[in-house]
């Protein structure tokens, strides 16, 4: 099983060949390629290299397949003996990206 873990948006994700992933939103046109370099571990059948901080041999080859919001989060705040009841939503905006292939320059 190959697979490798980058950061991405500031979060590091387990990445595998021919799944998509949801990533903070990537101002960017659908369908354009994203070359992902910033991986922390790859494993290559059992083979495991280590960056320090980075893999600087290894990239990811990644597709924009659309623009998406999260699902809808409530922050609900109430004030001790005031009866003050603050309830808000949020929405996170983002990127849908289909991992092609993970390469490995020798």
């Amino acid at each position: 099983m190959k697979y490798a873990i980058v950061e991405i948006s500031g979060k590091q994700f387990w990445i595998e060949t021919g799944k998509y992933y949801d990533f903070n939103r990537i101002p960017t046109e659908l369908g354009k390629n994203i070359t992902l370099n910033r991986v922390l571990l790859l494993n290559n059948e059992g083979d495991i290299l280590i960056g320090h901080p980075y893999l600087e041999k290894v990239k990811i080859k990644g597709k924009f397949l659309e623009h998406l919001r999260g699902k809808k989060t409530i922050v609900y705040k109430m004030r001790p003996k005031k009866k003050e009841p603050k309830k808000q939503g949020h929405r996170q905006d983002l990127t849908r990206v289909l991992i092609e292939d993970i390469f490995i320059n020798q």
